[in-house]
């Protein structure tokens, strides 16, 4: 199943000390994923497949929902035969990966040195003001917006700024910010209006972009 065809708690997630669950989703990989899978794995030397690890996570993050649950962290250590930590440590560690449900916008506001310095406290109040999200790594009451505080990425020219899903969203102002979320509102995908258009090619995996996550 490419899709979590089950009603998931937006509280599910691994904790900082905590034993990991599984839900008992049973996931599989679809057609597609598969393939990509090997041929992400053939870019490896022979015995060295396991250093797919963090391709194989983003994978899995973007078929399963957006996020991933321990059930999808354990198919991948499966497919790649390594033990189940190796594969929590990892995810755990890099903040690429969403170890709880996120909306179906993932907003990323940066809030380091160079959108700090441009504004970004208003563009987050505005992010708040208009999702009615208030703590960063929460999801709305309508299940529309994740809002989350991230470190530089890398758009420092076009400062403040913020990411949705792939798309860069440059030069913000508080009312830019609102039109923006107006707009998603209204059912509009991102893409429609991006500042940055994505690259062509995803850098993990080595392919065109394929959807969104």
């Amino acid at each position: 199943m490419s899709k979590l065809a089950v009603k998931i708690d937006p509280n599910v997630q691994m904790a900082s000390g905590q034993t990991p669950k599984a839900l008992g989703l049973d996931l599989q990989w679809s057609k597609a994923a598969a393939a990509k899978i090997k041929r992400i794995r053939a870019r490896y030397p022979q015995g060295r497949q396991q250093s797919a690890l963090i391709p194989l996570l983003w994978l899995a993050q973007k078929e399963f929902g957006g996020w991933l649950s321990v059930d999808a962290m354990n198919l991948v250590a499966t497919t790649l035969d390594l033990p189940y930590i190796r594969v929590y440590e990892v995810a755990t560690f890099y903040t690429m990966f969403n170890l709880k449900p996120i909306g179906q916008h993932h907003i990323q506001v940066c809030t380091n040195c160079s959108c700090m310095i441009r504004g970004s406290d208003k563009i987050v109040q505005a992010v708040q003001a208009n999702t009615g999200v208030q703590s960063s790594g929460e999801t709305s009451e309508d299940g529309l917006f994740t809002f989350t505080e991230v470190e530089c990425l890398g758009a420092c020219v076009n400062a403040p700024m913020m990411q949705i899903g792939q798309h860069y969203f440059t030069d913000l102002t508080p009312e830019k910010t609102k039109a923006i979320l107006t707009f998603l509102k209204a059912g509009k995908h991102p893409s429609e209006w991006v500042d940055t258009p994505p690259a062509e090619v995803d850098p993990i995996h080595d392919g065109k972009y394929e959807g969104e996550m």
